[in-house]
This record gives structure tokens, C-alpha cells and sequence, in this order.
């Protein structure tokens, strides 16, 4: 199947909107705030500041994958890192290289800009079929954990 990947414009966002919902369902068993999350996306798609969502599209037009790159600032480096988020692939297009796609056009992208020194992303520890996914394109395990506090004292708590 031929993929092309392009920026996500506002006129993605119901499309994006439906894969964040099934991300979700299908990774943790969650069903998120569909206001909250439109809000979200929408927010992200008008501020290049909170990130950018690259698409895929087969060959019909019809998206068929998404990602979004958020940016972490390095005082240590100085320089960014893209982290992957948000990664979903239609099921109908699965084990097709739509991820594979987009995250060689990403990183081709990555590095004609002297300000981003690296790519990383979130995968979890029991999820093999994604490790090795990733390995194969060049990602290798780093050496932090994570810790966080979600949702901070007083604030609701969107999804848990």
C-alpha cells in the first residue's frame, strides 16, 4: 500500500479525535472525555508550541495513521527532543509500514533541524511487539524510568 505522510491541519481533527479514543481503549481500556480530548487535539493543531500531528494517508486520501511530536528543551544538550505521542494506526492498515512511514519521515525531517538532537517515545515495558517495532528502526532502550503526579492537588481528574 503506497502511504504518503503531511502535517495534520484543523481538518483532521475528527479523525484524530477517533484514533486518540481508540488509542486509549485499546492500549489501557479507557474511554476518554471525547470533549476533553477534542479540546485537547484542537488545541494542539492551532499552537505549534504544544506539538504537531504528522498524518498518513493511503493511496484513497482516507488517514490511516497519526502521530504526535511534542518538544522537551535540553539545557544539557541544547538542543530538543521529539517525543513521539499518540501513535495509532488504523487496523485495517496494520503491519503495512504505515508506522514505519511515519516515523522515517519524521526523522528525516528531525535532521535537517540543528535544534533537535534526538527522538524518543513512551513504550511500555510488557509490550513486546511494539519494543521490537521500535528496535528495528533504530530506537534503543534509554536509561530512565519515569515517575509523575497526574492529576496535581485540586485539579479534576480527566482520566486516570
Amino acid at each position: 500500500m503506497p502511504i504518503r505522510t503531511r502535517p495534520a491541519t484543523p481538518a483532521d481533527l475528527p479523525v484524530i479525535v477517533e484514533y486518540n479514543s481508540l488509542l486509549a481503549f485499546e492500549s489501557e481500556g479507557k474511554t476518554l472525555d471525547r470533549a476533553v480530548l477534542t479540546a485537547g487535539v484542537a488545541a494542539a493543531l492551532a499552537d505549534p508550541a504544544k506539538g504537531f500531528y504528522t498524518v498518513a494517508e493511503d493511496e484513497a486520501g482516507s488517514v490511516v495513521g497519526q502521530l504526535l511530536v511534542t518538544m522537551e528543551w535540553s539545557d544539557w544538550r541544547n538542543g530538543f527532543y521529539w517525543w513521539i505521542q499518540s501513535v495509532y494506526v488504523a487496523v485495517a492498515s496494520r503491519r503495512q509500514g504505515v508506522f514505519r512511514k511515519l516515523y522515517r519521515d519524521l526523522e528525516a525531517e528531525a535532521t535537517t533541524r540543528p535544534d533537535v538532537i534526538g527522538i524518543r517515545l513512551y513504550v511500555e515495558h510488557d509490550n513486546h511487539a511494539a519494543r521490537r517495532t521500535y528496535a528495528g528502526l533504530g530506537l534503543a532502550d534509554e536509561p530512565y524510568g519515569m515517575m509523575g503526579r497526574y492529576p496535581l492537588p485540586g485539579r479534576a481528574n480527566a482520566i486516570s
